[in-house]
């Protein structure tokens, strides 16, 4: 399963199927973006290479055999050299529905139909299988605790941490202790440098992202 849908999993109710993450697109986003990282297939330029330093490079390789993974490298294609927090929206246009399409097709979710209001129609995305969320958030809560992530729960943990969602979707004793572990986590020597480099970039232009729409709703209300 992508880190991406993993995620979304982890963002939704799994009896309401609300999203309860404020905005979780832009995480599922650099979720993508990571996924790239970690297959190889994009890494942030350092100093002394034709691209400036903390730009997007993109790495060739066969085609990708996830379409949301092929649809997000082909997004990058034409913005090779831009900053991972310039990329961020384009990669999460419509990519929750096709996210959440995947999971309904795969018995993952399930999607039902409401009216807010009595009038305005909307989908909701309950849970349908929970053994695999079951089985991330087990991972994420051991890492919390203080056990070694591997990379891809690693990720997963510096995305919610840029979220500021950890405590959002973990039920935990010491909320200000496990944000604190998040940011190590983050921060951490877990992964090879070209990885952990797209994750610090990543956590950067997600965090960035989620900071200025909060103040842009904050001033609009």
């Amino acid at each position: 399963m992508l880190l991406a849908e993993e995620l979304l999993l982890l963002a939704l109710d799994d009896k309401s199927g609300r999203v309860n993450v404020s905005q979780i697109d832009r995480g599922l986003a650099g979720a993508v973006l990571l996924e790239l990282a970690l297959l190889g297939r994009v890494r942030v330029a350092e100093k002394r290479e034709n691209v400036r330093a903390g730009r997007l490079v993109l790495v060739p390789g066969p085609p990708l055999a996830h379409p949301v993974l092929a649809e997000g490298l082909a997004v990058l294609e034409g913005r090779e050299g831009r900053k991972p927090e310039h990329v961020i929206d384009k990669l999460a246009k419509s990519l929750r529905d096709r996210l959440a399409d995947g999971l309904v097709q795969a018995g993952v979710l399930r999607r039902e139909r409401h009216k807010v209001l009595g009038l305005f129609p909307t989908h909701r995305l309950p849970a349908q299988d929970v053994s695999h969320e079951a089985t991330v958030r087990e991972r994420i809560s051991s890492a919390l605790a203080g056990a070694a992530p591997d990379e891809r729960t690693a990720a997963l943990i510096a995305l919610l941490a840029a979220l500021k969602a950890v405590t959002t979707v973990f039920e935990v004793a010491d909320k200000r202790a496990a944000r604190r572990r998040a940011k190590e986590i983050a921060e951490g020597q877990w992964a090879a440098t070209a990885v952990r480099k797209a994750v610090e970039a990543v956590y950067a232009a997600t965090a960035a992202a989620t900071a200025a729409a909060t103040s842009a709703a904050a001033t609009g209300g």
